[in-house]
């Protein structure tokens, strides 16, 4: 039974996000899925609520669809709905979309629930922005959004509240040192810890190889 609700979400997930932007589409969600199974294989935790919830996690991105914070844990109870899964699975996949993202760790709202499976669902989705293909997506989303590359006026703010960190404009490199660097010290389990230290120093061999590029003299 458990296998036949994965494939149906896998579908429909898959469909929905079939022309969904670059940096939140299908090979987004499957990285993350596949994260979430590894480091559930060391945890103690239901495996039906981890996957479903990396799954559906993204499955309506609130900056496309103006703002709506809530679009997304409906799209995920409807469909979980129509294919049979029990309410408690469903709550419980709606309270990892409602809490997993970023964005939450600004406000006291983030601490309101917890689950092993929502620490599992939200290290993969935290380890997925220390991956190379990260640098590659932050600068495709700062580049869609006209946004600088760099200014060296313009110093990453770390103490932004929740509403500043969703309107920031600031230049793409800070985006690494408002979010990107922190994600290391903010996972929840063992498993995404130790991933995320080999990620972290990539990251940070990155940033120092650029502003070398950009101190530059000939």
């Amino acid at each position: 039974m458990d296998q036949t609700i994965i494939q149906k979400t896998v579908e429909f997930v898959q469909k929905t996000l079939d022309n969904a932007e670059w940096w939140h589409d299908w090979r987004h969600i499957y990285r993350v899925r596949n994260t979430a199974k590894n480091i559930a294989a060391h945890e103690d935790a239901d495996r039906l609520v981890v996957e479903l919830g990396a799954l559906l996690h993204d499955i309506a991105e609130p900056k496309f669809h103006n703002g709506d914070e809530e679009l997304w844990c409906r799209i995920a109870r409807e469909f979980l709905t129509s294919i049979g899964v029990t309410e408690d699975v469903i709550i419980h996949v709606e309270n990892i979309i409602a809490h997993i993202s970023f964005k939450n760790s600004f406000t006291q709202d983030s601490q309101t629930f917890y689950s092993k499976e929502l620490a599992i669902v939200q290290d993969a989705d935290r380890l997925d922005a220390l991956w190379a293909i990260w640098i590659a997506r932050t600068f495709n989303y700062w580049g869609y959004a006209w946004r600088e590359l760099y200014n060296p006026a313009i110093k990453p703010n770390l103490s932004m509240t929740k509403e500043e960190y969703k309107k920031s404009t600031a230049p793409s490199i800070n985006h690494f040192y408002e979010k990107l660097l922190l994600l290391k010290d903010k996972m929840n389990t063992d498993t995404g810890k130790r991933i995320a230290e080999n990620r972290h120093r990539y990251m940070e061999q990155y940033l120092e190889q650029f502003f070398k590029e950009c101190e530059w003299i000939l």
